[in-house]
């Protein structure tokens, strides 16, 4: 048994998933659990040594096995702020970088997110990312900050992350298992029933809302017999193009809005026949695959994460592509989400957090 101290500065809802399914999933250990709420973002990231040095002195002041940090905590700070924590293993977990993460036109472009993401992933003995896509685009990233930066810096740096790094994707829920289990006679599926699109991200710029309005024109242009499912979270404001999307489109929509229950998402998801995605932003994709884990067809954009989880068949190039997907009979081979389960990858971060305590 380990003595395990987690760190999660943006507590979000994939990160709180992810931390908690740990904890759960490796109760061989023992675990401290320390959080920040997921909002102000750009305090949170520069911030959170500051704040837990107020609230949390106490836990961060006891003695650790190993340190299990989210990308968002400034690993070197702490370690600065309490240096016996230097003496045991730290592990930066990348649900995303900042290296890669697209900038609206309402955000001012700053490196330092950036650079506490570099600063954690030199001052960890292991870097782990949910995907290779996210590997990758951190390290090309990286590459390309440390060719502007003035002078005292070079590649070397790529090199040494790389060097220590590993994929280890975020399991889906178990309650997916569950729900299938328990919904055995399968997708009760009326072949007169129009085709059930589900769109389930957060209505933000960078899930590809633009492109999302176009597919939709494209699907009306072709046909009238489909529904469109809008499930995801909701801020208090949102770009104008999806309020256009719903008010220029909404006899075809038949659920818009965030699911008042896990329950509820689930029955949505496994009543839709195709997960659609148009993401601009995406580190793994959660949501598709709970879709697909589901039964719905992936039609995905060829890019992201996405080529290391669906094939060709499943990814469209442009608009046009992707409704002729959407509108197909043909089913995409799909990856056996199985894979991906809490089972399986336990196993894997055990071994991981294993090899680092030998």
């Amino acid at each position: 048994m380990a003595r395990i101290l987690l760190l999660s500065a943006y507590d979000i809802d994939s990160h709180r998933y992810w931390r908690e399914g740990l904890v759960r999933h490796l109760g061989e250990h023992e675990w401290t659990v320390l959080t920040l709420p997921a909002r102000h973002f750009r305090w949170r990231i520069r911030g959170n040594p500051v704040s837990w040095w107020l609230s949390e002195s106490e836990a961060l002041s006891q003695s650790y096995d190993l340190v299990l940090a989210t990308s968002m905590v400034d690993c070197a700070t702490v370690k600065g702020l309490f240096p016996h924590l230097s003496q045991c293993r730290w592990v930066a977990y990348f649900h995303e970088n900042q290296l890669a993460y697209p900038v609206s036109g309402e955000q001012h472009g700053s490196v330092d997110p950036a650079m506490v993401n570099l600063y954690s992933a030199m001052a960890c003995d292991r870097v782990m990312f949910n995907s290779d896509y996210n590997r990758q685009s951190f390290l090309d990233g990286l590459d390309q900050l440390v060719k502007r930066l003035p002078d005292q810096v070079n590649s070397r740096v790529v090199d040494f992350i790389l060097a220590k790094s590993v994929v280890i994707p975020v399991p889906l829920a178990e309650d997916l298992l569950t729900y299938t289990n328990s919904n055995e006679a399968g997708r009760s599926v009326n072949r007169n029933d129009p085709l059930t699109v589900v769109w389930n991200h957060r209505v933000e710029y960078d899930k590809g809302l633009e492109e999302l309005y176009a597919i939709v024109t494209e699907l009306v242009k072709r046909t009238q017999e489909f529904r469109l499912v809008l499930l995801g979270r909701r801020f208090r404001q949102q770009p104008e193009i999806f309020d256009r999307l719903c008010n220029d489109y909404r006899r075809f929509i038949v659920k818009n809005g965030f699911a008042e229950s896990r329950q509820e998402y689930l029955d949505w998801l496994q009543q839709s026949d195709v997960a659609l995605s148009t993401a601009i932003h995406e580190f793994q994709g959660l949501s598709v695959m709970e879709a697909v884990a589901l039964g719905c067809r992936p039609v995905v954009p060829d890019r992201l994460s996405y080529p290391e989880l669906f094939p060709g068949t499943c990814r469209y190039s442009s608009v046009a592509s992707a409704a002729d997907m959407i509108l197909s009979a043909r089913k995409c081979t799909q990856e056996q989400m199985l894979r991906y389960n809490w089972q399986h990858l336990s196993d894997v971060y055990r071994r991981e957090i294993s090899a680092l305590l030998d």
